[in-house]
């Protein structure tokens, strides 16, 4: 926070004429590292819904509901200039300032980020301010990022891509298996994967919280030693994978997340990161559709397929 923000008025900041009627208006859009895109709790907002104050200024990240409450309690937050002390206020968050300590929030347009990771080992998905080991949070060194946190969890000893975003609805839409997000892990496992574990997990596998939704599974490489496979999920159940080839046997050695939804690891190297585009959120909220949830997944096209390129390699050996 670098100081007081001018109020702001209801024109339009590109520096265009002022539209001449409400109905002609645009609605507002979230923010994608930017650029202005359709979707998540924003979408509410930008067709003249209210919101509530401790809701807003949670999802600025200003702190957690709760706390927010306590600061609306005790007179530090001021909507227009007027302070506000009732619990439960709702406001409109295109059309009023919120001035928390003296500070005012920047509009919706400024507030709404997402992001990308590619997390290495030994990083922990956790807000929390305790923790000693290294944070995904802290590894988003955008000064702009307020108070994020990660959607959905990779343990410590995963790596590979995870989202981060300021956007509580957004997120839900994303980790939630109910909008079935799929999601695709490189799996290296101790030992030679035989069919008949494999079906057991591409039909589900019953573990302490129930039966898996089961996976796609697409094997790249088998020997006694370890396999290798591709692993598709739709569900986000704690160490869901190295539970799931415990339960058939099999040890994971190594679990890297290779993609949500359209998003791909290539191209991020271990331990950085990017802002998603407008294009990227529209894409990944177009893939959070309940009914397509309750498809299964398609089946793979063949246990241990090869590329040409690999089974023309094969042959000339």
């Amino acid at each position: 926070m670098t100081g007081r923000r001018p109020s702001r008025r209801r024109s339009n900041s590109s520096g265009s004429a002022p539209r001449s009627s409400s109905r002609s208006r645009r609605p507002r859009t979230v923010q994608a590292g930017g650029i202005a895109a359709e979707g998540s709790s924003a979408r509410r907002e930008a067709q003249g819904g209210l919101v509530r104050l401790n809701k807003f200024l949670a999802d600025y990240g200003v702190a957690s509901r709760r706390a927010c409450d306590e600061l609306i309690a005790a007179g530090k937050v001021l909507v227009d200039d007027a302070i506000v002390t009732e619990l439960g206020t709702k406001i409109d968050p295109i059309r009023q300032k919120v001035t928390v300590d003296g500070f005012v929030l920047p509009g919706q347009e400024d507030r709404r980020r997402y992001y990308l990771l590619n997390k290495p080992k030994g990083v922990v998905c956790t807000n929390d301010r305790l923790e000693t080991r290294p944070r995904a949070v802290d590894l988003i060194t955008d000064l702009d990022a307020g108070r994020i946190y990660t959607i959905g969890r990779l343990d410590e000893e995963s790596r590979g891509l995870i989202l981060l975003t300021n956007d509580g609805e957004f997120a839900q839409r994303i980790a939630h298996p109910r909008y079935g997000v799929p999601k695709t892990y490189r799996v290296v496992v101790q030992g030679m994967v035989e069919d008949e574990s494999l079906q057991k997990i591409r039909e589900g596998v019953h573990l302490s919280e129930g039966k898996t939704s089961g996976a796609r599974v697409v094997v790249v490489r088998r020997s006694r030693v370890r396999s290798t496979a591709l692993v598709t999920l739709r569900e986000g159940m704690n160490r869901e994978i190295r539970r799931i080839f415990a339960r058939v046997g099999h040890k994971v050695l190594d679990l890297t997340r290779e993609e949500i939804g359209p998003l791909v690891l290539r191209g991020l190297r271990e331990g950085k990161w990017r802002k998603l585009s407008r294009e990227e959120v529209e894409a990944l909220l177009s893939l959070s559709d309940e009914e397509a949830a309750r498809n299964p997944l398609p089946e793979p096209a063949g246990d241990g397929a090869r590329s040409p390129r690999r089974r023309a390699r094969r042959r000339r050996r």
